[in-house]
């Protein structure tokens, strides 16, 4: 075939589409189970990371936090997983670890199924709460741990998908997640409130004001905090008051 005809281009052009499309098959089949591993991994470390930091006990040393530490250690500090309904019930057939949050909060909340981790480290009980919301631009995300009074915040992490570097992205750093430890999630008059990222704030180191000082320059990504915060505690209510009167019957 003349190779400066308009047949032998067109037909090297569909080769050569067909060639790069199994190619990339090939490649995406191939990646997917370390792909899936490493998402496991990742979550694994942010439920960890939110009441331990970045280190973690392991082997009998502190070890920094890594994804592959994260999946060595998960089972050791989380006790109990539980897939929550809206009043607070264990959800009987439902694995919490493979609750996909992007898709539950689409749902009305009596149809909503609720993850929560409840952990023991150094002695002390933590449970920790997958959060989901939106920000400026797209989706975030993170998880906040509760101390066993199920008020304080022991700590939190979030991420994002496509908030502005420099403004919305801050709440990924240390100094804002930082500003989360120790907060109290109910008011002085027992309502759960959440924690707002205020602008504006003045409290400095308050922490019985249920507010931190908002990112400056990025008001709807921190509103955004804002309202997943309260939006996804409101729905576990009913399991710490449950949890709460289990404690007093006990003692």
């Amino acid at each position: 075939m003349d190779r400066n005809s308009n047949a032998y281009t067109f037909i090297f052009a569909i080769a050569m589409v067909v060639v790069v499309a199994l190619v990339l098959s090939f490649l995406a089949t191939s990646l997917k189970p370390m792909q899936s591993k490493n998402v496991t991994q990742e979550k694994m470390q942010n439920i960890l990371q939110s009441f331990v930091g970045d280190s973690i006990m392991a082997d009998g040393k502190k070890v920094e936090l890594t994804r592959e530490v994260a999946s060595q250690t998960f089972d050791t500090y989380i006790t109990t997983q539980y897939a929550l309904n809206n009043k607070g019930e264990n959800v009987e057939g439902v694995n919490p670890f493979e609750i996909k949050l992007a898709g539950e909060i689409k749902k009305p909340v009596e149809e909503q199924v609720f993850p929560l981790y409840e952990a023991e480290y150094d002695n002390k009980s933590y449970y920790v709460i997958p959060l989901r919301g939106s920000g400026l631009w797209d989706a975030i995300w993170g998880y906040v741990a509760l101390r066993d009074d199920f008020n304080t915040i022991q700590g939190v992490t979030f991420d994002h998908k496509g908030e502005t570097a420099g403004l919305g992205a801050e709440i990924t750093t240390d100094w804002f997640q930082q500003s989360f430890v120790n907060e109290r999630i109910y008011n002085e008059n027992g309502l759960l409130t959440g924690i707002e990222v205020k602008k504006g704030y003045s409290g400095g180191n308050d922490k019985s004001d249920n507010a931190v000082n908002a990112i400056s320059g990025a008001t709807i990504t921190g509103d955004g905090v804002t309202a997943m915060i309260q939006e996804r505690l409101k729905n576990y209510e009913s399991f710490f008051k449950q949890k709460k009167n289990s404690k007093v019957a006990t003692r």
